[in-house]
């Protein structure tokens, strides 16, 4: 076999570092592209991570806003309703009594409703102090009650509870109604009258003489009224009135 001249094997030689060479440049031109790529990729991920949470703030700014105006909304519609409600007349719906029933009460005897004045029926204060250290209502009273106290003018300014006066007019269609207050009689008898407005409804009343004083405190004995306490029952305010015959009480606030 004839031997392979030097010029063919250095061509060959030649040849193959240039394939390697080619075959290097090829990987290094893939692998910049891939890290190009990547940072492409890495810089829109970060782009857009960074609008992510703009968009977030921004979100949480226009909720907090849109709830501040819907709270304001809100409060002043509240507030324009309970205007609307102060000055709205009310509609009271007579309840009359059917025969039937009003023929079984005329021959049954009525039990008997027991109703404290203040903080029950009525508030009051007089001369720019709140009884029993509550606080003063804003509107003008229902009607001004002038009493001599100790040879001493003194003025209460008297609010009605709210429908106190249907109260009245329906429940003494039931039971035999009885004031009975443990305040003194020059006022009771006074704010009585008032609430009573010749209609005849609160004939009996009790005062403060009639309480008995109990460590400090007045409670009413309701069997001075009647002693039959099975036909008798109270509605008051203050625990401490009725604490000889709780059984007897409906609590009021």
């Amino acid at each position: 076999m004839p031997p392979i001249p030097a010029s063919r094997i250095q061509q060959s030689s030649s040849a193959n570092t240039n394939i390697t060479l080619n075959g290097n440049n090829r990987e290094r031109h893939t692998t910049s592209i891939f890290r190009l790529v990547l940072h492409i990729f890495k810089c829109v991920y970060l782009f857009l991570l960074r609008m992510l949470a703009r968009l977030v703030v921004v979100i949480k700014r226009i909720v907090k806003f849109l709830i501040h105006c819907l709270t304001f909304i809100f409060v002043a519609l509240r507030g324009s309703r309970k205007k609307l409600i102060q000055f709205q007349s009310v509609k009271y719906y007579k309840c009359p009594l059917q025969p039937l029933s009003a023929h079984r009460l005329h021959f049954l005897p009525k039990k008997i409703l027991v109703l404290d004045l203040d903080e029950t029926l009525v508030h009051s204060h007089h001369d720019g102090f709140s009884r029993n250290g509550a606080l003063k209502p804003t509107g003008p009273p229902d009607f001004i009650v002038r009493v001599e106290i100790e040879k001493h003018p003194v003025r209460f300014f008297v609010y009605k509870r709210p429908h106190v006066d249907y109260f009245l007019e329906t429940v003494s269609q039931w039971y035999e109604l009885v004031v009975f207050t443990a305040s003194m009689e020059i006022y009771g008898a006074a704010v009585s009258d008032k609430l009573d407005n010749n209609r005849n409804m609160l004939a009996r009343r009790y005062f403060r003489q009639h309480c008995t004083l109990d460590f400090g405190a007045y409670t009413k004995n309701l069997s001075a009224i009647n002693s039959d306490l099975s036909r008798i029952f109270i509605l008051d305010n203050s625990p401490v009135a009725y604490r000889c015959c709780p059984l007897n009480a409906i609590p009021s606030k």
